[in-house]
């Protein structure tokens, strides 16, 4: 399948197209990603927003592109050629990657090219695979009856696409459909009808418990929507869920959420994009509890990055995703997502964010306490001491017991618990004996 050289330009940057207005130090760069990534064409001649300016087609210029070509080690057979004033290098995917420059290691990731070291770029392809999820063929989806317009029009919009493009060539550019005119994992992700179909381990679940631990369901949503909608129905289903308060000044009313709503956006935004698509066994999890949000992923942190690196450095495990969702704003800059997680907790102040990464991913976000006397069950001397006693009781009978526990012994929320047991301790009733984990309680004076 054909396309004009107008058509890809006017569908702009992504992860098989670079453009660049001038032949500079970076061009070899652009070259190297590409050959070390899923191949792509370098066009000459058109500034990064897609305007043609043109550029030199004689001989010597040529020549001049040839030779910036064979800094790539090792050698690759790279087709060079010229359309009008333009002019376009086909860069394959190399068979015998790594590849590098006088630069360096590179490799594309999203609409751009990272530098990586060559042991970097060996463990991420011995690790991911040199196909990408996103990039294979999807051997159920039937173009004609799986094909939805209405989401591919959605995307459009907020894209900011030309209709100008035919839809099978836009969709090409996009890396949605391949070839043949099959839809890619990319394309059932995004512009399919029914995703739990095609792909269910696809499938955004999200779960509200009651107190704080895993016993009793209070709502449960399966979202089986292409991504971009299971991305928007799991935020408000966390939206929904959780509290909101209210800052009045003059006429002005300010909502406060428990979990500010750039980070939790960036959360579930960075679970569904970076997760592992690879990993059938599980779906992207989002959980609800009275003291905490808990949002997991199959897939812990991608190949050639070290945990000492995490939130300093970006590897993408999905960057044909990435550079779609960044497409539409979903992702502003790549490698920025953590950043502005904590940033806007800090900000917040009504809550802390925690992250594990092993075999999968999580975000936790923890409420912090800020309701009112009352909600902490001391609104009165009665109730007071009333809920003191219980926990004296519950830690002589076990002083190993947990603050979940107290939780549902007491009736309290965690924030409850927590506020009784400083006041004990405070109090010199009762005092913890080692560490958190693996510690126990003591009760040093039964009277309350």
């Amino acid at each position: 399948m054909e396309f004009s050289i107008k058509d890809i330009i006017e569908a702009g940057e992504g992860y098989h197209i670079e453009f660049k207005e001038f032949l500079d130090k970076s061009f070899v760069e652009e070259v190297c990603a590409f050959a070390n990534s899923g191949g792509g064409r370098v066009i000459l001649g058109v500034a990064d927003n897609g305007t043609i300016k043109g550029t030199h087609t004689d001989n010597s210029f040529r020549s001049r592109v040839q030779d910036s070509l064979r800094q790539l080690q090792l050698y690759l057979d790279i087709e060079i050629r010229v359309q009008d004033n333009l002019i376009i290098v086909e860069v394959p995917e190399g068979s015998d990657k790594p590849y590098a420059c006088s630069r360096g290691f590179f490799i594309r990731n999203g609409a751009n090219s990272q530098k990586l070291t060559r042991n970097e770029i060996i463990d991420f392809f011995q690790k991911e695979g040199r196909i990408r999820f996103e990039e294979l063929r999807n051997e159920k989806a039937v173009f004609d009856n799986d094909f939805d317009e209405r989401a591919f029009e959605n995307f459009l919009n907020m894209a900011g696409v030309s209709r100008s493009i035919d839809r099978m060539s836009l969709l090409r550019n996009l890396d949605c459909i391949n070839d043949e005119g099959k839809l890619t994992n990319a394309g059932v992700l995004f512009f399919a009808k029914d995703i739990d179909f095609l792909m269910n381990h696809a499938i955004v679940v999200c779960v509200l418990y009651k107190g704080t631990e895993k016993v009793h369901i209070l709502d449960k949503k399966d979202f089986k929507e292409n991504i971009v909608e299971n991305i928007d129905n799991a935020i408000l289903f966390v939206k929904r869920h959780t509290n909101v308060q209210y800052k009045i000044e003059g006429v002005q009313r300010e909502e406060i959420p428990d979990i500010p709503d750039v980070a939790l956006r960036e959360a579930i935004i960075n679970a569904v994009c970076h997760r592992d698509y690879f990993d059938r066994s599980s779906n992207v999890l989002i959980e609800v509890f009275d003291d905490r949000v808990q949002i997991s992923n199959p897939g812990g942190l991608p190949s050639g990055l070290r945990p000492s690196e995490f939130g300093r450095k970006s590897v993408t495990r999905n960057p044909l995703i990435a550079s779609l969702l960044h497409r539409i704003n979903y992702i502003e800059k790549v490698g920025t997502g953590i950043s502005r997680i904590i940033q806007a907790v800090d900000e917040n102040k009504k809550s802390s964010v925690e992250f594990e990464y092993n075999s999968g991913f999580s975000v936790i976000f923890r409420k912090l306490d800020r309701t009112s006397e009352a909600d902490l069950g001391e609104s009165s001397e009665k109730t007071k001491g009333k809920n003191a006693e219980i926990i004296l009781e519950a830690i002589r009978d076990n002083p190993t017991v947990t603050r979940e526990e107290l939780c549902q012994i007491t009736g309290l929320s965690i924030q409850g618990v927590e506020w009784n047991l400083r006041k004990l301790k405070a109090e010199g009733k009762i005092k913890r004996i080692g560490p958190a984990k693996g510690g126990h309680w003591e009760v040093i004076d039964y009277s309350c």
